[in-house]
């Protein structure tokens, strides 16, 4: 039996790309950001979704709630799931990131490098690979949203590509786009990457 993910990035909240979100909170999606969700949801109102799974920050819950809406089914709200632990990195601008060393080395080799007073790529990657485990015995034979971020998808990607975690920048995972991924008995196998919306 398989079970289908569909891999979902949260929709732009309205400062993407100008600051490190993290997981500061009321970081929440604006006016763009929630018709983004809903086209989102839209797509996917005729697939066969039977659980909806998002991070606890306020734009994945967002983003799931319009999903869950779409196909009759409720929320459940996985820590798992939750964008990286930047620690003091979190709210700060991309402008001023790129003078720090040790951002440099993090977006060198993030197989070796842990974020100031937070995770590691292969934290991250383990959370998430656990609770995909999980979910495979729990959904057999059935398809699972899970909402969550970027960084937390390609760590997911990457496994069940056999890719090394330094891998992460040959491919993007833009905002609301949707990333297929199943799993059996016999492996994993990528149905598709980074598919967008607008």
């Amino acid at each position: 039996m398989t079970t289908t993910f569909l891999l979902l990035r949260h929709a732009a909240h309205d400062n993407v790309g100008g600051f490190l979100a993290g997981r500061m909170p009321g970081v929440v999606l604006g006016e763009a950001g929630r018709a983004q969700a809903e086209r989102l949801a839209q797509r996917l109102r005729l697939e066969r979704i039977d659980a909806v799974l998002a991070g606890p920050r306020e734009r994945a819950q967002q983003t799931a709630q319009a999903l869950a809406v779409a196909c009759g089914r409720t929320v459940e709200t996985a820590p798992e799931l939750d964008e990286i632990d930047f620690g003091r990195w979190a709210g700060r601008d991309f402008e001023v990131l790129q003078q720090d060393p040790l951002w440099q080395r993090w977006n060198a080799v993030r197989s070796l490098v842990r974020t100031p007073g937070g995770e590691t790529m292969l934290d991250v990657q383990r959370r998430v690979l656990g609770l995909m485990e999980r979910l495979v015995e729990e959904h057999r034979g059935r398809c699972v949203a899970l909402v969550s971020h970027a960084d937390v998808i390609k760590a997911a990607v990457l496994h069940h590509l056999g890719l090394a975690i330094d891998a992460w920048p040959r491919f993007d995972i833009a905002p609301a786009s949707i990333t297929r991924l199943a799993i059996g008995d016999w492996g994993a196998r990528l149905l598709g990457l980074n598919e967008t919306v607008d």
